[in-house]
């Protein structure tokens, strides 16, 4: 048994970069972190509503709404993260959406794990596209073209 974990450890150390599958590993789990909140926005806005500042009151559109638009920003953006389409530009937005929010709320639970997930953000943008991603596929299509 023991043998048998050796043969696979060393085939995946031989054919896979680790540096690379970590950079897919932290996309992905940046995007479905996002993309989880976006859905649970959707599912519950009216929980989501006491998070939000009080100068959300003077938006032309309601809170709810407002909830809304910013959970069909999280769901997009997050899919094109978890796609690896448009990575740097995607990753750079959401850093920014990430930074945003951590400075509205604050110092607190919430604000520190907004901080965590946007330096992962910033962390993809500076990488880039990773294997398993669009980027590369599309990338790969056209040096072959």
């Amino acid at each position: 048994m023991i043998v048998a974990l050796l043969i696979c450890y060393n085939l995946i150390m031989n054919t896979i970069k680790m540096k690379e599958v970590s950079a897919v590993i932290l996309r992905v789990g940046i995007a479905l972190v996002v993309m989880w909140f976006g859905y649970q926005q959707f599912t519950n806005p009216e929980m989501w509503m006491k998070m939000l500042p009080d100068w959300t009151k003077s938006f032309p559109i309601s809170q709810i709404n407002f909830i809304y638009v910013n959970a069909w920003f999280e769901m997009i953006f997050g899919t094109l993260l978890f796609l690896g389409l448009f990575t740097r530009f995607v990753a750079f937005l959401v850093a920014l959406h990430l930074f945003h929010i951590m400075f509205t709320v604050g110092y607190g639970g919430v604000g520190v794990r907004d901080f965590g997930l946007a330096l992962g953000a910033v962390s993809i943008f500076f990488y880039g596209s990773s294997m398993w991603s669009l980027d590369m596929l599309f990338s790969q299509k056209t040096k072959l073209s």
